[in-house]
Formats: structure tokens, sequence, C-alpha cells
């Protein structure tokens, strides 16, 4: 009996030792911006819809002011989000890549947003994907709905 417990104590304390070092993982591992800062540019139309994705979201907006001041906005309403910091990239690039971390687990999340001139305004292509799994729960449509909102888009 005694050697039952004494297994079932090692065995919960190996599986405490996984969700940290899982937990550990998620929170701490190194984000390669060579691989998260890249061009969210499609050729889909700027529509300015939310399209979302079983692991990411997409969207494309024409936005009648210059491509600074647009990129100088959603930085703003970027880095207002909770739990979110810049990965990469400025306002005179072109480019910013954030991170958005969940609530419990602190899961990463990638969102990237390019702007360029496009006729008299900007064109401003966003991509938000997730890090860890296959289905981010529609977490990253959410954001760029409540982002293009904070936008006035």
């Amino acid at each position: 009996m005694q050697k039952g417990k004494r297994a079932m104590g090692f065995g919960l304390l190996a599986l405490v030792a996984l969700l940290l070092g899982f937990a550990a993982y998620v929170r701490l591992a190194p984000s390669d911006v060579t691989v998260w800062h890249i061009s969210p540019v499609t050729e889909a139309p700027a529509d300015c819809m939310v399209k979302p994705a079983s692991d990411s979201a997409r969207l494309a907006c024409v936005v009648a002011e210059p491509p600074a001041s647009v990129l100088v906005r959603l930085d703003a309403v970027a880095m207002a989000t909770p739990r979110t910091v810049r990965l990469a990239g400025s306002v005179e690039d072109g480019r910013i890549t954030w991170i958005t971390r969940t609530r419990l687990w602190g899961f990463p999340d990638y969102t990237t947003a390019e702007v360029r001139a496009e006729g008299t305004g900007s064109r401003l292509d966003i991509y938000a994907r997730q890090r860890i799994g296959s289905n981010d729960w529609g977490v990253n449509a959410a954001r760029l709905t409540d982002w293009k909102a904070a936008l006035g888009l």
C-alpha cells in the first residue's frame, strides 16, 4: 500500500513538473523576428472585412489618410490592448508586429500590420495569428474586430 502511494506521489510530482515546464516554455520561448515580423500583404481586396481562419485572421482596408498617420493610430490601439507588447518594426518602417498573450497561460499571438500609400490614401493590411496550437477559437478575429472599431473603420 505504501509503495502505491509513493508511486502516485511521484506521478503527481512529474505531472506538476511537466505543467510548469510547459508554462515556462509558453511564456519564455524567444520570438524570432525573422519568422513573425513578415509582410501581411495579400492580393485580397481591401474590403475592410475581418476574415477569420482556424488559426488566424486578416483585415485589409483602404483608409483616407497618410500611411504614417494610420500606423500611429493603430500602434496606440495595439499598445492599449492588455498583455500586448511590440515585437518589431516602427511607423517609419511602415510595418509593426505586436505580441498579445492570453491571460491565464500566456499563449502568444502575433499581429503584424503594414501600411502603404494607395491612391490618395493608404492600404492597411493586418495579419493576426497564433504560435501554439491549430485553433485560436476566434481570438485573433475578435482582436482585429476590436482594433478595427477602435480605429473607426
